[in-house]
């Protein structure tokens, strides 16, 4: 065999190999979701809402300044299965009509007042949805809407730095250090 030969049978292999490994990576790609993404708007809506749970403080930034509803977007986007997109989707839609029904108005026009009632009768609403659900059925959809909430914010830069105690180079390891009591958080 010469060189020539050596070559295009290397090559041959090569292109057989690659056009094989295009085949069985197509088998790999994620199934199309047929939920629909959450916009601008929603992302808005999750941003006052997170802003509710976690308001800005003489101490620490709120929740909104950590973009709180573009890391919800992005989670439930990449993270949750079908069915816990179709609840979250679900829910901000039913989010939105309870508060048209019970206050003629949009959450985001509301007072700090009213958003904590709201956002407070929904806390209650899902305690109890999600001690008699069944284990294969997604959490209520505002349990969602606050774990993210928490997650996101002490996860965030703000959040992380502003919030809890942050030591961005921490001494040695001691295991051996008594516990004062002293809380993780600032505030």
């Amino acid at each position: 065999m010469n060189r020539r030969e050596a070559l295009a049978a290397t090559a041959t292999l090569l292109g057989v190999t690659i056009t094989g490994a295009q085949i069985f990576l197509n088998g790999c790609s994620p199934a199309e979701k047929n939920i629909r993404s959450l916009n601008d708007i929603d992302t808005n809506l999750l941003d006052e809402i997170g802003d509710t749970i976690l308001p800005e403080s003489a101490a620490s930034p709120g929740a909104k300044v950590a973009r709180i509803g573009e890391f919800m977007k992005t989670i439930v986007a990449d993270c949750y299965s079908e069915i816990e997109q179709k609840t979250f989707v679900d829910g901000i839609n039913n989010l939105m009509i309870l508060c048209r029904e019970t206050y003629n108005d949009n959450f985001t026009n509301l007072p700090t007042e009213k958003r904590l009632e709201l956002l407070t009768k929904l806390d209650t609403e899902a305690s109890a949805f999600n001690q008699s659900k069944k284990e294969e059925e997604p959490d209520h959809y505002f349990s969602m809407i606050k774990q993210l909430t928490l997650w996101g914010y002490f996860t965030s830069e703000p959040g992380a730095t502003k919030a809890l105690r942050y030591v961005p180079i921490p001494g040695r390891y001691d295991g051996c250090i008594d516990y004062t009591g002293e809380p993780a958080w600032l505030y």
